[in-house]
């Protein structure tokens, strides 16, 4: 895919955050827009500031796989194809394992792993039948690392890492006309660590500060990092100085980059 103008886009959790950005970056380039959130106040904020695009606005939950089917149909028939979509909505979970409820698993799992395997099944079809089409499926900088107090949400996003690229060479090794990249963002300044849910020993309002602390990247940079990338066919997309440092300490020193985070966990988490 060298040129998104006319293309039709899909992106999930456009509310706000990456997903916004997204859209707008997306809108410039001339792409034709289906939008969805649950959070339909943010979507409607976002098709405001999308007012001179071709742009249509679903509510969404992506953890109801029937509601992802029929949405994925909804859109083929209201935009006529379907040539790229973006598995962005996501959540956040802060507690450890030992304290970690089922349902808090649960919930994280449905939308950040699910919401995303949802999707891609969803629109592989109509991407096949495009002709020229991209998956892009967001994980994190979890998915390259484990960190205390995340392994739900490690768990998740080292899942989206595993699928997504297992994806991307079923499509290649099958001919089929469809790009997958999978992207690791690192501190991005979005809500999600506001909306986030906490364990109930954890301290919220110093893990938010700290997060904002370490948050490098707006949402708009890291959009167009991430469009950037589908255009040159990424297979992992890098956003932000800090994703790239995780990156090379992952691949440098393997396993043995845990007692770096250990030491950095000590000493911004266990307060």
């Amino acid at each position: 895919m060298k040129d998104l103008n006319n293309k039709v886009a899909v992106v999930t959790g456009a509310g706000s955050g990456i997903g916004r950005s997204l859209a707008k970056a997306l809108a410039a380039r001339g792409c034709r827009l289906a939008i969805s959130d649950v959070n339909e106040t943010g979507l409607a904020e976002t098709a405001a500031e999308l007012k001179d695009a071709d742009v249509r606005s679903y509510r969404l939950d992506v953890s109801d796989r029937e509601a992802v089917y029929a949405h994925a149909d909804e859109v083929v028939r209201d935009f006529g194809q379907v040539n790229l979509v973006i598995n962005n909505a996501g959540v956040a979970l802060s507690a450890s394992v030992r304290e970690m409820t089922d349902e808090d698993f649960k919930w994280i799992m449905d939308i950040d792993f699910w919401g995303v395997a949802h999707g891609s099944r969803a629109f592989l079809p109509h991407l096949i039948a495009s002709g020229d089409g991209h998956v892009v499926n967001i994980s994190s900088v979890f998915g390259l690392i484990g960190v205390p107090k995340q392994s739900a949400y490690n768990a998740a996003k080292f899942a989206v890492r595993g699928f997504t690229e297992s994806l991307r060479q079923e499509m290649k090794l099958e001919g089929q006309p469809v790009s997958v990249s999978c992207v690791h963002p690192g501190g991005i300044r979005t809500n999600i660590a506001n909306s986030a849910r906490m364990g109930k020993s954890e301290n919220g309002a110093a893990q938010r500060k700290g997060f904002e602390k370490l948050a490098m990247t707006t949402p708009d940079k890291a959009a167009e990092t991430i469009v950037k990338g589908i255009l040159r066919d990424e297979s992992r997309i890098l956003v932000g100085p800090d994703a790239w440092g995780i990156d090379a300490i992952n691949r440098l020193l393997g396993s043995a980059y845990q007692p770096l985070v250990e030491r950095f966990s000590r000493k911004n988490l266990y307060i």
